[in-house]
């Protein structure tokens, strides 16, 4: 039996790369050419994501998706797969490995205890520099929803939710949110 193919010693990997990759149990990602990999998130994590989706999805307008498991080319060298984005739905047509990140208007990461760092300063820097123009921070065990929102590349903390009442919004579209339903 043949390994998968990897890069040589010293290359960068690519998003195609992955595509050799077996399913075992682990996330992939890219940051600036080196594998990021990280454990398959718990259950609660991905309650709190599904729960969030379709949230969002009740509310949507037509042409817009609420998605998970779709990656975003922060540029050549990084991809990042967040717990859910909503981008242009005919963004989805043109196919290819990754979403652009011009055709995302949010992503949003449920924030873990072993992974924390990465979504809340690795993340946080190349989705700001890639000009995705919204990220939220959902914090499970604060019960926080943190807003973020780009300005000249930084994000810029917009709103903090907690799970008391609603919280309204007209971006990435017009939703109210309850936070206690979520978490």
């Amino acid at each position: 039996m043949t390994s998968p193919a990897r890069p040589g010693r010293g290359d960068a990997w690519t998003v195609d790369d992955l595509q050799d990759l077996p399913e075992d149990g682990q996330d992939y990602e890219i940051f600036d050419g080196s594998l990021l990999v990280s454990p398959h998130a718990d259950v609660f994590h991905g309650a709190v994501a599904n729960r969030l989706r379709r949230m969002l999805d009740r509310q949507a307008p037509a042409g817009l998706l609420v998605g998970q498991d779709i990656g975003v080319s922060a540029k050549r060298s990084s991809y990042f797969v967040p717990d859910l984005f909503v981008a242009r739905e005919d963004a989805l047509d043109r196919g290819g490995p990754a979403l652009d990140p011009g055709d995302v208007l949010l992503v949003v990461e449920v924030i873990s205890p072993s992974n924390a760092g990465r979504d809340l300063v690795l993340k946080r820097h190349e989705y700001g520099v890639a000009g995705i123009p919204r990220y939220w921070l959902v914090e499970p065990r604060k019960r926080t929803l943190t807003v973020l929102e780009n300005v000249g590349g930084f994000f810029r903390e917009a709103a903090s939710v907690g799970v008391e009442g609603s919280w309204r919004t007209d971006q990435p579209f017009p939703l109210v949110l309850t936070l206690a339903d979520l978490i």
